[in-house]
């Protein structure tokens, strides 16, 4: 396992994140995405550790909080020790029938937090994110209230997932200009398949420091090596009860006519393949792996040994390219000259056209 640092702190995080978004398995979405029960955990949080895995991510609206409370007994019952683990979770989503029960609100961020250490059973929790946009509360709340959290002890670092990069900028700004707790990451989908964190996000992050948690991987598990063109609904498959994130299909099949012949190369899967295609980019500080057997998380730890050359990782990013969007093609056009005449040009972060 190899390790990074959280965005711009100090604090020392796998580079492979184990997601739990498998435990527990309420009705809904989640029995499509989960539904791992307490011995099943253990055994997976136990594999995780001994592969060197020290950070968890979980939400406090995966399965209405049994992942949560699933997690967190698998640390007591494994004996883990405290701080030998990064916890993450976050908070947003709607856990009550009451109109103050969802949301980035003060109200609902205070009571929150209370509920996701009771299940976790801990003190603090290390990373606390935001789930995703409230429309309704004004940002400056939002960012008062982790601040708070941050003060108490009760969170030790603040984050945001799936946040557009100018509200993220914006937020950076107001943090700074009233002194508030900053925000140290951001999580957000991002795969070989689907390249759209590219075009503003990546740049804001590499521009401000800040750390990108990777979800979905494997494109809701397209990448896995159980699609292709002619199954485009395997049997047992996730995506067969539960369709997301969305992606281009015709661009996920073209993507994996070269992850196919490179895995094949490397004798192992193509969710590994697309794994380690994610961890050459400098962008990323930590990728988050679910599994619902112990098999599946065995596979992903494995691509951390994995060693793409120059050319397959060129192969991956041809067939996976962005199309051209505007402003970026703009930048490229009209940035060449400003950039040929700076020591910059070796090191600098195009934009992505």
């Amino acid at each position: 396992m190899k390790y990074k640092r959280l965005g711009n702190t100090g604090l020392i995080v796998s580079q492979l994140c184990m997601g739990t978004m498998t435990f527990g398995g309420a009705s809904g979405v989640y029995e499509h995405i989960g539904n791992v029960d307490q011995a099943g955990a253990n055994e997976l949080v136990k594999a995780a550790v001994d592969g060197g895995i020290n950070f968890f991510d979980t939400a406090d609206v995966y399965s209405a909080g049994e992942s949560e409370e699933t997690l967190g007994r698998a640390f007591r019952e494994l004996g883990i020790p405290r701080n030998e683990y990064v916890l993450a979770t976050k908070v947003y989503s709607r856990m009550g029938p009451g109109r103050n029960d969802v949301g980035a609100s003060r109200g609902h961020i205070m009571d929150a937090v209370e509920a996701s250490l009771r299940r976790l059973r801990t003190d603090h929790i290390d990373l606390y994110q935001v789930h995703a946009t409230d429309l309704v509360t004004p940002l400056e709340e939002t960012l008062r209230a982790l601040d708070d959290l941050v003060r108490q002890g009760k969170v030790r670092y603040v984050g945001v997932s799936n946040w557009q990069a100018w509200r993220i900028a914006k937020a950076l700004g107001i943090g700074e200009r009233l002194g508030l707790a900053p925000l140290n990451t951001v999580q957000a989908y991002y795969s070989v398949a689907g390249r759209d964190v590219e075009r503003e996000i990546v740049p804001l992050l590499e521009e401000e420091g800040l750390g990108l948690l990777v979800w979905s991987p494997l494109a809701g598990g397209l990448l896995s090596g159980k699609f292709s063109r002619d199954n485009q609904s395997p049997d047992g498959a996730r995506r067969s009860g539960f369709d997301f994130p969305v992606v281009d299909r015709d661009r996920v099949w073209n993507v994996l006519d070269v992850l196919r012949p490179i895995a094949e190369a490397h004798g192992c899967s193509p969710a590994r393949i697309a794994l380690a295609w994610l961890l050459t980019r400098p962008s990323v500080t930590s990728v988050l792996v679910g599994a619902k057997r112990l098999s599946q998380l065995q596979d992903n730890l494995a691509a951390v040994d994995v060693v793409l050359n120059e050319d397959e990782i060129r192969r991956l990013d041809e067939v996976s390219e962005l199309p051209p969007e505007y402003p970026g093609w703009m930048l490229d056009t009209q940035g060449a000259d400003r950039w040929g005449v700076t020591d910059l040009w070796e090191n600098r972060v195009s934009p992505v056209s």
